[in-house]
């Protein structure tokens, strides 16, 4: 829904399937970490565009040319590629994802249904 090019949108679904497999198999993937995984997914997703442009044109711009006051800047590409990875990093952190952080991530409870008075009350009808 928030992705239109379709090898990001491709990129993102492979990233969600890989963060709620590992998730899954530590036991520390609950409904509630929706959101969190959501903005994981597009700070990778942001720092591959980025990066991209990085890669393509340096970390710094050139100075316009015919303009005497003009000089070089750090690319404003960088600075996002940067922000995303300072994110992701994070993100992977709370989450439980990076190696540091793996053993202190407490595994989601699943707690068994208690029983309540209503539950004899309020039987299923067997069809038939």
């Amino acid at each position: 829904m928030l992705l239109t090019d379709d090898l990001e949108i491709e990129a993102a679904g492979e990233y969600w399937r890989l963060v709620t497999t590992e998730m899954r198999e530590r036991n520390t993937l609950s409904p509630t970490n929706r959101h969190a995984i959501q903005r994981l997914v597009l700070a990778y997703i942001n720092f591959d565009r980025s990066s991209r442009e990085v890669a393509e044109n340096g970390a710094v711009t050139k100075p316009r040319r015919g303009n005497a006051k003009a000089i070089a800047r750090i690319s404003p590409h960088f600075m996002a590629m940067r922000e995303a990875g300072s994110d992701a990093a994070q993100l992977e952190a709370e989450l439980g994802l990076s190696p540091r952080r793996r053993s202190t991530a407490a595994k989601v409870e699943r707690k068994a249904r208690s029983a309540r008075a209503s539950d004899d009350y309020l039987r299923p009808v067997k069809a038939g």
